[in-house]
């Protein structure tokens, strides 16, 4: 009875209290494990590694393409091929350890990206709102803030693990391929920008995926606007700026805005920017600063009306 009554006794807690921080560390790694569970996540991931694959093997092709048949011509089902026939494609792709190389990869991985944030905003977020776990996690000792910086961190981690992280592999891939003496050194401030560009990317995803969330709280609807935002507004930006000849219309096309703001940080020239005419760097700056700000203002609002549990 003793040891029965012994093992049903309260036990307090005998850790070292931690802060408010580290709860927001805890919650992100909470969330990341709840997406990791899904299987189509991991369907998702697998199609994000074809990509960073093709780019890896097409990098290292270009190289042996160059270096085989750099002065001999061969022979494709009787046509004469050439290093310049055969790396004419590919070099569209910039495959050349540039500044465009790591830009058009995550251009690329842009698409599968949609489609992981838009399925994370809505289990990580918009499950709390609709399921009523948000009273419960304020209920805690943490603030509002301290709520949306753990769901930011688990949607940043999302991606750096799709876009910072195999770009520096790639960036890691060229050193090798060419030589890492003088890459590594000449090059070092395309790292930096890589760095920059995954910051960029996971400040305003990760508050736009969170207030869409907020906003719509289930996966198809807002699939319908992260769709209408990402592949919707580019085609209607595209055809303004042919009919207008106006680039600022590009600005209505929030994945080219982040793409500039990225290719500024990876100190690209404008003049070598395609499709054009693109608007300046500052003014891509400007929106992407404007929807960010916009997103805060929102969630600050729809957190503050939640009313916690005592």
């Amino acid at each position: 009875m003793a040891h029965t009554d012994t093992l049903l006794r309260y036990r307090p807690w005998r850790g070292t209290p931690l802060g408010p921080l580290y709860a927001s560390a805890a919650l992100a790694r909470a969330s990341l494990k709840l997406l990791l569970r899904r299987r189509l996540m991991w369907g998702l991931f697998g199609l994000a590694l074809l990509i960073f694959f093709f780019f890896f093997y097409a990098q290292y092709l270009m190289v042996w393409i160059t270096n085989q048949f750099a002065t001999e011509s061969v022979r494709f089902a009787g046509i004469p091929v050439n290093a310049r026939n055969i790396t004419r494609f590919l070099d569209r792709l910039a495959l050349n350890g540039t500044d465009h190389t790591f830009g058009n990869f995550i251009w690329y991985q842009g698409y599968i990206l949609v489609i992981v944030l838009s399925l994370a905003g809505s289990v990580l977020v918009g499950n709390d709102f609709a399921h009523g776990s948000l009273p419960f996690y304020l209920s805690k000792p943490i603030g509002r803030w301290h709520y949306v910086l753990g769901k930011c961190l688990a949607i940043g981690g999302l991606i750096g693990l799709l876009t910072t992280l195999p770009a520096a592999l790639l960036w890691v891939e060229a050193g090798l391929l060419y030589d890492w003496r003088t890459y590594y050194f000449d090059h070092f401030s395309l790292l930096l920008g890589i760095i920059g560009y995954g910051a960029v990317l996971t400040a305003a995803l990760s508050l736009l995926t969170v207030a869409t969330a907020v906003l719509v709280r289930r996966t198809v609807p807002m699939a319908m606007i992260w769709m209408g935002l990402f592949a919707l507004l580019p085609m209607l930006s595209g055809w303004l700026v042919e009919s207008t000849e106006n680039r600022h219309w590009r600005l209505i096309d929030l994945w080219n805005n982040l793409y500039l703001c990225g290719l500024s940080c990876l100190g690209t020239d404008p003049a070598t920017v395609r499709p054009l005419p693109q608007p300046d760097y500052w003014e891509a700056w400007a929106v992407v600063a404007i929807v960010t700000a916009a997103c805060g203002l929102f969630l600050r609002r729809r957190i503050q009306a939640v009313e916690i549990v005592s």
